[in-house]
């Protein structure tokens, strides 16, 4: 059981943390920062570069202190955040992923709650600190906080995109974000 959840924090938590490298360099095929900046406003943020930074720190911070098993609750937290975010932001798109849905971020926020739930395992930080298991109240807060977090990002510094309309009201196919 303890090497499954290695594998699984380790492919997670740097997934994660990769696609925050992404959105902020030009490492692991991402576009550079002016590039993660523009995705976000595109995607309907305010704040532009200082959004795009705060996101993939975000995602970096969360993702590689999931993958070592380091502060797991507090890890999954972050990564339940950030994904809750891109969720909400997709979900407009439906849930598969190549309608642009919500499917990746879901699958990452499931996991990451799940990480938090089961523990990290022995083959962690957390393990070989001695920090395990964490005290029961403190999962669910995290788990929740992560939600609540990205919740609150995005009821924060996301604006609604304007409905295109036509005299007759909004075109056919047309759907709030």
């Amino acid at each position: 059981m303890d090497t499954g959840l290695l594998i699984l924090r380790m492919v997670t938590g740097l997934l994660i943390a990769g696609h925050g490298v992404q959105k902020v360099s030009f490492r692991l095929g991402g576009t550079g920062l002016a590039s993660g900046t523009e995705e976000f406003r595109h995607d309907g943020f305010r704040g532009g570069a200082l959004t795009a930074l705060a996101a993939g720190a975000g995602q970096i911070g969360s993702g590689l202190l999931l993958a070592a098993g380091a502060l797991t609750p507090l890890a999954a937290a972050g990564a339940i955040g950030v994904m809750t975010v891109a969720l909400t932001v997709k979900r407009h798109n439906g849930l598969w992923v190549q309608n642009d849905g919500y499917e990746y971020p879901l699958v990452l926020v499931v996991i990451a709650a799940a990480l938090a739930l089961t523990g990290p395992g022995r083959h962690s930080v957390d393990g070989a600190l001695g920090l395990l298991p964490w005290p029961s109240w403190l999962v669910p807060a995290a788990v929740a906080g992560g939600v609540l977090a990205g919740l609150a990002t995005r009821a924060l510094l996301h604006r609604p995109m304007p409905a295109t309309t036509s005299a007759t009201g909004p075109l056919e196919g047309d759907s709030p974000r």
